[in-house]
């Protein structure tokens, strides 16, 4: 799903009304690399965030979120519209402004069912 405008995950064991994440896989994998290498990319990782839309953005968030804990991948929706409402200030900075960013969106990534390593390879 790597090339798609976002991807679908099933947001509950009995497959319910699945949720579309409108971010592509490639992207976030594009934010990890950007992220490990902070302290070299910080200007490359702002204007990549601020050039993703705004549902994107929002996804970025969202699967933050869940990599970190904050909510559980069943909750996806909840975090999505959670991101969406406390929108107040600049994605890119809040982003920046958390400690293991990258591991974060990496964690989430996987609990949502999605091998960023494809994607991270194709970027190097």
């Amino acid at each position: 799903m790597a090339a798609s405008a976002g991807a679908w995950f099933k947001t509950s064991s009995n497959l319910r009304e699945a949720t579309l994440l409108e971010i592509a896989t490639h992207k976030v994998a594009q934010v990890i690399l950007f992220a490990h290498e902070i302290d070299r990319a910080e200007g490359e990782l702002t204007a990549f965030i601020e050039g993703l839309n705004a549902d994107e953005k929002v996804g970025l968030v969202a699967i933050m979120w869940i990599g970190r804990g904050s909510f559980e991948v069943e909750e996806l929706d909840e975090a999505i519209a959670v991101a969406r409402q406390e929108s107040t200030s600049p994605t890119a900075d809040y982003l920046i402004g958390t400690p293991h960013l990258a591991d974060h969106l990496e964690a989430g990534m996987d609990a949502l069912g999605l091998d960023v390593s494809k994607a991270e390879e194709d970027l190097l």
